[in-house]
């Protein structure tokens, strides 16, 4: 029997025409994204995690020497905010993007590893979160959950 998948994103011509909140959003991503740590490799990803009271909590990869030790923008930003604020389990979005050792943002996506821990996210609190992805030539893509970015993500 053949199934389908259906993903649902929507997909911006740049930062300017994102909604407001979307867009203010992606500049707290490229706040964050100064404070990366990418020794090696050059690529700092900033990631901005709006919670549903509106406060939003940043994260920036962290490489290391020892090679995987390091972490993720998405991640470090998740794992921040449930340990921050216990209480909280409504995350409503989360802006990626990435930048070049001369600050020049370019596109980031999710790797597998902060998909699977995104997905669980959103299964925990029961509803969608949005995905805001900086894409090159200033493009933005939005999608609508993380299961459209993960539609077989590991059972929870």
């Amino acid at each position: 029997m053949e199934k389908q998948i259906v993903i649902n994103y929507q997909e911006y011509n740049s930062l300017d025409e994102l909604p407001e909140a979307m867009g203010l959003l992606v500049r707290e991503a490229v706040e964050a994204a100064a404070s990366a740590y990418a020794p090696y490799s050059g690529f700092h990803v900033g990631a901005a995690l709006r919670l549903a009271d509106g406060s939003v909590v940043r994260g920036s990869n962290q490489e290391n020497a020892a090679y995987p030790s390091g972490l993720c923008a998405e991640r470090t930003a998740l794992f921040a905010a449930s340990a921050q604020r216990a209480d909280c389990r409504d995350y409503e979005a989360l802006a990626i993007v990435g930048c070049n050792e001369r600050g020049e943002l370019c596109e980031a996506s999710p790797c597998g590893a902060c998909r699977q821990v995104m997905a669980e996210f959103e299964g925990r609190q029961g509803h969608a979160m949005r995905v805001v992805c900086y894409l090159d030539g200033g493009r933005v893509r939005v999608f609508g959950s993380v299961a459209d970015l993960l539609p077989f993500s590991f059972q929870f």
